[in-house]
């Protein structure tokens, strides 16, 4: 895979170029098996980034998404907007197309949106959107706005893919549960992995999706989360070991309610920039068996994005 040409507008903010050698997994993922968490990132010359945005990325293609996902052995992949292009969704979109039905997105959408443009999102394989509360990404969107939209988009059975930390969750419980679509938890909540898996914090996002059956969460970024580290990147295979008992416990609790991505090209990293084959062989300790790998990266994602 080849480093995308950078112009001056892909000036970035502190975060590094995505990992441009991945290694080749160790770990065979199941037949059809879909990385359900990913980005595209312009050409910024051809689909240029938000005016308001809060961070420029380098570039990251479709094609070199497409790439990534046949090196690693992965089937299908779902596109998730970045804030970087804010509401216009042109390059999630022509990723879209351009992947032969092997790819879903989730999109950014306003209140004006009409019902013909989300008819054609969703022609174009759109099957959700998203809902940004990461106060450091991006600007609050007042509520009864997203609840309007959250309405509208029932129509067509998309969900909504909420993006949150950990410590807002109190204060967005009664929101969330308001919503009437199946949500989606990018990362798990994001949750402070130095604390306890079975602590007040995490045991109130597991309580959520308990209380809550139309609750899903993906079980990713632990190159985002951890504290320890890539520590296989010096050799071992056993990277960001804190974060795997916040993981596997969903995974073994809600085995039909999760789903797993790579997060490429992983925006906002400042610390190190992960190895994606180093990230799928991450998969088994979070879900040691077969069945559960199964569901996991195959049945789940299918079930949700292509049914």
């Amino acid at each position: 895979m080849s480093k995308p040409t950078t112009g001056d507008f892909t000036k970035t903010t502190g975060w590094m170029d995505w990992y441009t050698g991945p290694a080749k997994p160790t770990f065979k993922l199941p037949a059809g098996a879909v990385d359900a968490h990913c980005h595209v990132f312009g050409p910024g010359a051809e689909f240029p980034y938000a005016p308001e945005r809060k961070y420029t990325p380098c570039d990251a293609s479709k094609a070199e998404l497409f790439a990534l996902r046949d090196h690693l052995g992965f089937d299908k992949n779902v596109i998730v907007q970045a804030t970087c292009h804010g509401a216009d969704n042109r390059a999630m979109v022509d990723a879209l197309k351009a992947s032969n039905g092997k790819a879903r997105g989730i999109a950014t959408v306003k209140r004006s949106v009409t019902d013909e443009e989300i008819q054609a999102l969703h022609d174009a394989g759109v099957r959700g959107v998203r809902f940004n509360f990461v106060k450091r990404l991006v600007d609050s969107t007042p509520r009864d706005e997203l609840l309007e939209i959250a309405t509208r988009i029932k129509k067509w059975n998309w969900q909504v893919v909420i993006y949150f930390e950990a410590v807002d969750l109190p204060e967005l419980w009664d929101f969330f549960a308001s919503l009437p679509t199946t949500l989606v938890v990018d990362h798990m909540g994001t949750p402070n992995v130095s604390k306890p898996a079975d602590g007040p914090e995490f045991e109130l996002f597991v309580k959520f999706m308990r209380e809550h059956k139309n609750v899903w969460s993906k079980v990713t970024c632990p190159e985002r989360l951890s504290v320890s580290g890539p520590a296989a990147l010096n050799g071992e295979q056993n990277a960001y070991t804190d974060v795997i008992p916040f993981a596997k416990r969903l995974v073994e609790e809600f085995p039909d309610r999760v789903i797993w991505g790579t997060d490429w090209p992983h925006p906002n990293l400042k610390k190190h920039m992960p190895d994606d084959g180093l990230l799928v062989d991450f998969i088994p300790h979070i879900a040691p068996t077969k069945e559960l790998q199964q569901k996991l990266l195959v049945d789940n994602p299918m079930r949700l994005y292509w049914s």
